[in-house]
């Protein structure tokens, strides 16, 4: 019997308008939910936002307005925002809500009771944009590594949980379960965090400095901290503490964050829920909940959104010019869930082209426009099964299985690449079994009307497969096939080998489910937008990046190469398109940022090193195969090149 199934997104800060990053966690829950109730699985879906703070008193004073009002308008806009994008919650939670302020009272005053809480007098780096104290550990060179800023160092009086007291309670419960926090480059990152030992939380704010927050129980002069706040979200959604959601959901609960926020999920959340559990003398496995799930960021112009950046992408700009569906696919596909992934409205244009254009679209209309040229557009009875149907079959039950597994396991580019295996190889089944030269024997008509019934069922099990990332696009595949609405359940079907469509079904006429875009009106569009982008000031540079591992760096591949060539590009001041020997088959061509540095000639000949493992990336309308290394010192810009002459291609350790 299957576990009720219960998804969260991060309750988003209302200091900031949606974009790609907000969007992108509330359609892999959505996305999360829709598979679920496919497999047959009850499910609940909570988004919501986090209304209390600093950021949000100040963000309300600088408009003249006051916080409830900011909060309301901000909240609004993430509210209107989930359905355009064919998003379906089942709760949208605010921290202002009067049922959340209770159940965070309640939980404070229990942990208070219980001795987990008590008053000191502290001294610590307070960062404003975390609305944190940061350790000495956290902070790189005097500097909050997210926000780039020296905090301020602030000594008062406050409300402390005993966080430390269950530092080994927490590490020995993440061993015992690896999957806990996942993908495992986060479970291990959280391990190294607790091997540094745990301080205890600061959790409360006096009122003299912030009263936009929840009163503390047990001190009206306090208000709580944001983030002791904002995470009993995910309890008050299921009407804690004996709502029948309560008993029915959490013990399957599954948080989705992206990787900014895991410290205050994985260690602060975990340990609050140990601590209400001894407060009520239960056992901590029943307030933890089942997975962690953290995927990375998306990058633009090879940098995180930000808003100082001016690089921050608005989804619904996007899903207006390209379709909804097919935004929701391109973020669903291109990033591999854990991984940082990097967004370019060329790349979206590549991948609607090639997978939802070519692939699919040209699959669905040919199969069914051969269908009504064939057999008036209804599902033949089969004929003998050969092997190329027998090997067909056979991978559509393998992909079934992969789909759900990687599916459960949050890998969803990875179950999407399987349902496109599938669609690809329909494809080369069409082009092997020659359907149009079939028609032309009557003798071969067993054969054609084994080709088209299977190619039927086939676009059923798609049609079904990509129901939770494309719902619409599924439910207009559905139709035109005859197989009504796809309904909670149905992937259990597929799985025990029903077919979807009796024979004698009738199909209705196809319609183009992906026209083609013109990629050169993108390109021209972009070369506009790059032309103006030169013509503005440099952007500030973006925090230092935090510490990776030596698995991490190992995956970057350096390479020693010679120029061969280097030359200017047409109205464009800052780049150079080189030509490198990086001692492989064919020369690579790299453009490099170095033009206000160096003459064309003055790179002739010189050896550097290059990332030679980068993704392609087109600027300019040139393909650049990787990156020039370079120090920015007071002298300006200097590439980095070996100390002495070097055979082309040495790796650089």
């Amino acid at each position: 019997m299957s576990q009720p199934f219960y998804i969260t997104t991060p309750i988003y800060y209302v200091n900031a308008e949606p974009h790609l990053g907000h969007a992108y966690t509330t359609i892999v829950a959505d996305v999360a939910s829709r598979f679920h109730r496919l497999a047959g699985d009850e499910v609940r879906f909570q988004t919501g936002t986090d209304e209390h703070g600093d950021k949000i008193a100040q963000a309300a004073q600088e408009r003249g307005v006051t916080p409830q009002q900011y909060a309301d308008q901000i909240s609004g806009k993430f509210r209107h925002l989930w359905p355009e994008l064919h998003i379906t919650n089942d709760k949208f939670i605010r921290t202002t809500d009067a049922d959340h302020k209770q159940v965070v009272t309640s939980i404070l005053q229990k942990v208070y009771d219980a001795g987990d809480i008590y008053f000191a007098k502290y001294g610590g780096h307070y960062c404003v944009g975390c609305e944190r104290f940061l350790t000495e550990h956290e902070m790189e060179g005097g500097k909050c590594p997210d926000h780039g800023t020296v905090p301020v160092y602030q000594e008062e009086e406050n409300y402390f949980f005993r966080m430390s007291n269950y530092t080994e309670q927490l590490k020995a419960h993440i061993e015992a379960h690896p999957d806990f926090i996942r993908p495992e480059r986060y479970k291990n990152e959280v391990l190294s965090m607790l091997e540094q030992g745990l301080e205890d939380l600061c959790i409360s704010r006096p009122k003299t400095r912030l009263t936009w927050g929840i009163d503390l129980p047990f001190d009206p002069n306090y208000v709580t901290y944001v983030w002791f706040d904002a995470l009993i979200n995910y309890l008050t959604g299921l009407g804690w503490p004996d709502g029948d959601n309560m008993a029915k959901f959490w013990p399957g609960a599954q948080h989705l964050i992206a990787k900014d926020i895991l410290k205050p999920h994985a260690i602060f959340w975990p340990t609050m829920l140990m601590s209400l559990a001894r407060a009520e003398g239960r056992p901590a496995q029943d307030y933890l909940y089942q997975h962690l799930n953290v995927h990375g960021y998306w990058n633009v112009d090879q940098a995180k959104m930000s808003k100082s950046l001016g690089n921050v992408v608005r989804p619904l700009e996007l899903a207006e010019i390209y379709g909804v569906e097919a935004f929701r696919y391109f973020v669903m596909r291109e990033m591999s869930f854990g991984l940082d992934s990097s967004f370019s409205e060329q790349l979206l244009v590549e991948r609607y082209n090639s997978d939802l254009a070519n692939d699919l679209g040209n699959l669905f209309s040919r199969v069914l426009n051969m269908l009504h040229k064939y057999r008036g557009g209804v599902v033949p009875q089969p004929g003998p099964e050969q092997p190329q149907d027998a090997e067909l079959a056979k991978l559509a039950e393998a992909v079934l299985a992969e789909y759900r597994r990687e599916n459960e396991r949050f890998s969803f580019h990875k179950a999407l690449a399987s349902v496109w295996s599938l669609i690809g190889a329909a494809n080369k089944y069409v082009v092997v079994s020659e359907p149009w030269t079939l028609d032309k024997d009557p003798a071969l008509a067993p054969r054609l009307d084994r080709v088209l019934h299977d190619l039927c069922q086939l676009l059923a099990k798609v049609a079904v497969m990509i129901r939770p990332v494309m719902p619409l696009t599924a439910e207009k595949m559905a139709g035109v096939l005859g197989l009504g609405s796809i309904e909670p359940g149905m992937l259990a079907l597929l799985e025990k080998g029903q077919a979807l469509l009796a024979p004698g079904s009738q199909t209705h006429q196809p319609p183009a489910l992906f026209p083609r875009i013109d990629t050169k009106k993108v390109q021209a569009k972009a070369a506009k937008a790059e032309q103006k982008a030169d013509t503005k000031p440099a952007p500030k540079a973006a925090a230092e990046p935090t510490e990776i591992s030596i698995e991490q760096f190992g995956q970057v591949k350096l390479k020693v190469a010679t120029v061969l060539t280097a030359e200017r590009i047409p109205k464009a001041d800052k780049i150079l398109k080189l030509t490198l020997d990086a001692g492989e088959d064919e020369p690579r061509t790299v453009v490099a940022g170095v033009a206000q540095h160096y003459a064309p000639e003055e790179l002739v000949g010189l050896q550097v090193v290059i990332v030679a493992n980068l993704k392609p990336a087109k600027l300019r309308g040139i393909t650049s195969q990787g990156m020039v290394l370079a120090a920015v010192g007071p002298d300006g810009l200097c590439v980095v090149s070996p100390s002495k002459p070097t055979p082309v291609g040495s790796q650089v350790r």
